[in-house]
């Protein structure tokens, strides 16, 4: 079985992405999270398979250790955590910029030094359209960027950490040429599988 590891497993998508890689029944999955015994991620552990092929890891995106550790021995890793504000941080560069960019460095070295195939960012359209530039209606692709000038501007804080932290993925996908793939995704409708409403869950309710 291949060995992968999706960062932020309790959140919205990343729980999505276990609950199918888990379905698959060829993967063993790690997941990280804040604290493994905390209740509101009992309900990975319930998924089917769970008990048999995932794992819970304790890491903060900031402690490259931890994360190192959580990736060491995977053919793969899916990075979905990222920080999304629910009111307006009062410290952006601390509440949402590092964790989104210094964590989306730190999975990578990791991964980098861990010989993983491939890295999987889950960025978002927040990446792509704040752009007041861009007409609307406009067709956009890989060349199509937010304006990080006027996502700060406008205290867009979000949109400016997607932003930087696709622009490091792909950077370091160039310069170490490791294997990195970006999606960005608008909104994700569905039901929810965590029991608590997280501020990912909010903006899409």
């Amino acid at each position: 079985m291949k060995t992968v590891c999706v960062t932020g497993a309790g959140g919205f998508v990343a729980s999505w992405l276990v609950q199918r890689l888990l379905s698959r029944g060829d993967y063993l999955v790690r997941g990280t999270v804040d604290d493994p015994s905390d209740p509101k991620n009992a309900h990975l552990m319930a998924l089917d398979g769970a008990a048999e092929r995932l794992r819970l890891f304790k890491a903060d995106l900031l402690d490259r250790a931890s994360v190192a550790a959580a990736v060491a021995g995977c053919d793969g890793v899916f990075h979905v955590a990222s920080p999304v504000p629910a009111v307006e941080p009062t410290n952006p560069d601390v509440d949402i910029l590092a964790p989104a960019v210094t964590g989306t460095q730190n999975v990578l070295e990791g991964s980098h030094a861990a010989n993983v195939r491939r890295v999987v960012v889950v960025s978002s359209v927040a990446a792509v359209l704040a752009n007041p530039s861009v007409p609307d209606g406009a067709i956009v692709d890989e060349d199509c960027w937010s304006d990080e000038d006027y996502c700060r501007a406008t205290k867009n804080w979000y949109c400016v950490s997607k932003t930087l932290a696709e622009r490091e993925a792909l950077a370091y996908s160039e310069r170490t040429g490791m294997d990195v793939v970006t999606v960005c995704p608008p909104w994700v409708l569905g039901p929810l599988l965590q029991p608590t409403v997280n501020a990912t869950s909010m903006h899409h309710t």
